[in-house]
């Protein structure tokens, strides 16, 4: 039997959600036509498995970038255009908010969590700098001034559209590096990753496939993208859809499983990175079992790293006094790993 202590987080957990604005259930779709198929394949299943198969063994490739060739500081923002095109051009231009703690020096990047607001966040990367690590809080795809018209929340990072999303997923990725070779180009280092909820999944693939990022910490950690959208709360409205088309659970953890974390914790073992991973007791979108299941799968691969779990849910280690247990926990990680 649950406590009167979980009773009243889950309850919480609730009362946030309902409370979302604009939140809306769109239409399923296969969407092979964003990541390179056919819109008129009689069998987008078959052409899935090909290109899930393709893309997580040869994930150097898949997640391989270029710097860009337009970067851009005005204003405190960094801008440059994504290595993905996506259907949408304010989608295809990235922005990334610039705190500099000093001119060189550690870094970090900084990704909030799904729908985050343009000045989310931002109090954690001036916690940051007075740690003396220089913050770069990227905007993940369809959020805030890569938003695109009819869509105010971004439905089209986490949708019943599986392409789209995969597509997505894959272009937060590369967006990520790129934000990565321009604190290289201006003298930043060493690098880190601190990433929340969606953009703790960002940030670990990531990390799982730059060799510039020598820490990061993520606050909620689960295994795969399905998982997370299958069971989660504040995915239903993009569940509901993908399981009234005839898509499993296990369907879905394979379909989205080149934009998961769980395929590529073998790439850790040997790479030397500094790992914090701070996770929620009564997480009702990131659930505890799964985030089990990534820490032992982490433990069979010999990987190294740190944890804590709070006693909270998903929307509550954003507030307080979990909010300043966790900051505590990271900014002081991230001075000491990333320190010369």
């Amino acid at each position: 039997m649950p406590s009167w202590y979980e009773k009243r987080v889950r309850s919480y957990e609730q009362m946030r959600f309902d409370q979302e604005p604009k939140r809306r259930t769109l239409p399923f779709a296969w969407g092979v036509e964003h990541i390179g198929g056919d819109p008129a394949d009689a069998n987008p299943r078959a052409f899935f498995d090909r290109y899930i198969a393709d893309a997580i063994a040869h994930s150097d490739d898949w997640y391989s970038i270029a710097p860009a060739n337009d970067y851009a500081l005005a204003d405190g923002v960094l801008t440059f255009t994504s290595a993905i095109v996506s259907p949408w051009a304010a989608n295809n231009r990235v922005h990334a908010q610039f705190f500099p703690a000093q001119k060189k020096g550690p870094a970090v990047v900084v990704l909030a969590q799904w729908n985050a607001r343009w000045e989310e966040q931002q109090n954690v990367c001036l916690w940051l700098n007075k740690l003396g690590l220089t913050a770069v809080k990227m905007s993940l795809p369809y959020h805030d001034r890569r938003s695109i018209p009819g869509h105010p929340r971004a439905d089209h990072l986490v949708g019943p559209n599986i392409g789209l999303t995969m597509q997505a997923g894959h272009q937060a990725v590369l967006d990520v590096r790129r934000t990565l070779r321009w604190l290289e180009q201006e003298g930043y280092g060493p690098l880190g990753i601190l990433g929340t909820s969606i953009g703790s999944a960002i940030g670990f693939i990531t990390m799982c496939h730059e060799p510039a990022v020598a820490a990061a910490a993520f606050l909620h950690a689960s295994t795969y993208f399905g998982d997370v959208v299958a069971t989660g709360l504040t995915t239903k409205t993009v569940w509901e859809p993908v399981a009234a088309a005839g898509v499993s659970h296990d369907d879905l953890r394979h379909l989205w499983s080149p934009i998961s974390p769980f395929p590529y914790v073998t790439r850790l073992t040997e790479a030397k990175k500094k790992l914090l991973l701070i996770t929620a007791r009564y997480d009702p979108t990131f659930w505890p079992e799964y985030t089990e299941a990534l820490l032992a799968k982490l433990r069979a691969e010999r990987v190294p790293f740190e944890a804590m779990s709070l006693p909270c849910g998903h929307y509550s280690l954003g507030v307080k006094p979990f909010s300043y247990i966790a900051g505590h926990r990271f900014g002081k990680f991230l001075q000491r790993s990333l320190k010369k």
